[in-house]
């Protein structure tokens, strides 16, 4: 069978049009990656560390054997036949206009590294949306839906339908390769860094971006930070909840690599990331200590930091191990700045693409849900019927 995608090669003007017909883009593969100081500026690297990855790419509408139907509410546009590919462990779909919001469902289905297919599983779209003001290149942002982890992959099936509107253009699949790290084998790290005085609240482990194999020549080298730190979004990242945590370093290359090669981000839009088994992970690079602008809540990324908890929250109640492990990384990060956990602070949107016009003073608890700021689920049902138990753990770190 035709494989999905096609390796970059020095080709003749026919082969050209050959692979132009394809309409699959070549992997894009990342070098070994550099260390990251504590003040988040790359730096020499005595033993250097291997870490490997791509992103292939498909466009939908082109492959070749889909069954392209009429546009409409609830009837498939895009429905492409059972392909193998190279392996991948994440999957998203994505199109050309990062400013556009589609009114369609996505799902797809992969074959595992056993053989066997999984369901249909959801995309979650419209999470991440809007965020496009944090790429470094404009004419490289695209819009797409949260990338969904699977685990190892050799091929994949996609289906879009439309629920109103028509379908985006330049509609692709991304399939992302995390590599292999030294990090898969030690998920058990040493924590970075020493305990830091906050309120209180000394500074809990952290998984470092060198320890979970980060590429550092993926991000954009300019570090942006804000004033302060006076509220923390909690969100999830929407993925699968099947996933083990010593597969957590594979998840967060893959994340990563997917806002920055897919999204077109500067960098991992999170601050933090917890795992189920409660692992605090470093997220956006520039210092875990410092107000690191990051791109997580359209319109309010001003003078806040986030954290992700790993998988997805809406009808599963998070583990009591990731729950108290939010409750030390927010009590710390909060701790650092002065904000009290049960307070409420004043935010001004910076985006209308928020819940709020741009320019408009809103007022938030100082621990506050995704949802509070952005039309969506996230941070899931269940985390946020967990957030006022999580203010008052939070709090009582603090003394």
């Amino acid at each position: 069978m035709t494989p999905l995608y096609a390796r970059k090669s020095v080709s003749p003007p026919l082969k050209v049009a050959a692979l132009l017909t394809a309409a699959v883009l070549a992997p894009v593969l990342s070098v070994p990656a550099h260390a990251v100081g504590e003040d988040g500026v790359p730096e020499a690297v005595k033993a250097p560390v291997a870490v490997s990855g791509a992103t292939y790419t498909v466009s939908l509408p082109g492959v070749p054997g889909a069954a392209v139907r009429t546009p409409g509410p609830g009837r498939p546009a895009v429905l492409t036949s059972a392909r193998p590919t190279r392996a991948f462990s994440l999957v998203g779909v994505s199109w050309d206009d990062p400013a556009a919001r589609p009114d369609m469902t996505v799902t797809v289905r992969t074959r595992t590294a056993a053989g066997t297919w999984t369901p249909w599983q959801a995309l979650h779209t419209g999470d991440a949306m809007g965020q496009h003001g944090d790429a470094p290149e404009p004419t490289a942002a695209r819009g797409a839906t949260e990338p969904l982890w699977v685990g190892r992959s050799d091929a994949v099936q996609a289906r879009v339908e439309v629920r109103s509107g028509g379908l985006p253009g330049g509609l692709r699949l991304e399939l992302v390769d995390p590599g292999t790290s030294p990090a898969d084998a030690r998920i058990a790290a040493r924590a970075t860094g020493s305990a830091a005085a906050g309120r209180g609240a000394g500074r809990p482990a952290i998984v470092g971006r060198a320890e979970w194999g980060a590429d550092e020549q993926l991000r954009d080298l300019d570090l942006k930070y804000t004033d302060t730190v006076k509220v923390m979004f909690v969100h999830h990242t929407a993925d699968s909840n099947a996933l083990t945590c010593a597969e957590s370093p594979s998840v967060l290359r893959s994340i990563y690599r997917y806002h920055v090669k897919t999204n077109g981000w500067a960098d991992l839009g999170y601050n933090f990331l917890v795992d189920r088994c409660g692992t605090v992970f470093e997220g956006r690079a520039g210092g875990v200590d410092k107000p690191v602008l990051g791109a997580h809540t359209l319109g309010f990324n001003t003078n806040t930091s986030s954290v992700a908890a790993m998988g997805t929250y809406t009808d599963t109640a998070p583990p009591a191990e990731m729950l108290d492990s939010l409750s030390r990384v927010i009590a710390w990060k909060l701790g650092l700045h002065g904000a009290d956990p049960l307070g409420k602070a004043q935010l001004t949107s910076g985006d209308s693409g928020s819940r709020f016009p741009a320019g408009t003073n809103v007022r938030f608890n100082v621990i506050s849900g995704h949802r509070d700021a952005f039309n969506t689920e996230c941070p899931g049902e269940k985390l946020y019927e967990a957030l006022p138990q999580l203010r008052r753990d939070t709090e009582r770190r603090t003394h």
